[in-house]
């Protein structure tokens, strides 16, 4: 199902019923899934490695070179999961030596002029609103949302379930069931919508609540705030995941929100 006025080199693996639209250029290392549509002006580079039943729409360009001076030409991928959506003028870089592949997971949708630096590693049924951008080598966990126009630095860790308002600078890492908000980026309450949404429960949800006050409400630094949620929380999925994350992390977390009040007259 390629256009005429497509260039696919006959060496790339093509899946069945894949539809090639006009004016798409695919590279000669490059693998693309069943059932999967590619819009017209798509650029799909050497290394790029596609799954099943994404759609891929016009001015994309998917596995270019990194944007990082110290790649030496090492071969690398971009590799993209199942029922992922890539809306217009997205670019993905393929990764670096560093890790070796950029990664984006199954069911995510990335808006239109999203951009995924070298070696990025997004997870499931994440969301990428209109204008994200990540550099190089920042990991999300599954079901993260960002809001548009938001940037994150290198290397910084999204939590799974994190909400990240539009327009934000993400300098440290973000925790995981968190909102996320305001300048400099703050700790702004559970995403409890979120994660009501993706069923779980109220009582799972209050626990998450009563963790993160734990750390962010009752004046203790990081390490004794996980030595207090061992103790008084049993274990279980998020409360580990919670602990792993911060006692993971190497840029430290975000801090909760204070208001400054203007006391000038």
């Amino acid at each position: 199902m390629s256009h005429p006025l497509s260039n696919v080199h006959p060496d790339a693996q093509i899946g069945k019923n894949v539809t090639i639209s006009p004016f798409v250029t695919i590279y000669p290392d490059v693998k693309i899934g069943d059932n999967t549509w590619i819009g017209p002006n798509v650029t799909i580079m050497d290394g790029a490695k596609i799954g099943e039943n994404c759609k891929i729409f016009p001015g994309a360009v998917i596995s270019a070179i990194p944007q990082d001076l110290k790649y030496q030409g090492e071969e690398s991928t971009v590799e993209i999961g199942n029922h992922t959506t890539v809306r217009e003028c997205v670019t993905i870089n393929r990764g670096t030596k560093a890790v070796g592949t950029t990664r984006v997971g199954d069911h995510c949708l990335l808006m239109a002029y999203v951009h995924i630096a070298h070696d990025c590693i997004v997870g499931n049924n994440c969301i990428l609103v209109n204008n994200v951008g990540l550099a190089g080598e920042i990991q999300l966990g599954d079901f993260v949302t960002l809001g548009g126009a938001t940037i994150v630095h290198q290397f910084v860790r999204i939590g799974e379930h994190a909400f990240v308002g539009g327009g934000s600078k993400v300098r440290i890492d973000v925790p995981p069931f968190i909102k996320a908000d305001r300048e400099p980026l703050s700790y702004m309450g559970v995403n409890s919508v979120g994660l009501k949404r993706r069923g779980f429960s109220q009582e799972c949800i209050n626990e998450i609540q009563e963790i993160y006050r734990t750390i962010y409400l009752r004046g203790m630094n990081n390490t004794q705030a996980l030595e207090v949620i061992e103790k008084e929380f049993a274990p279980g999925p998020e409360r580990d995941a919670i602990i792993s994350f911060i006692r993971e992390s190497k840029r430290g977390i975000i801090r909760g929100y204070h208001r400054v009040i203007n006391t000038t007259t």
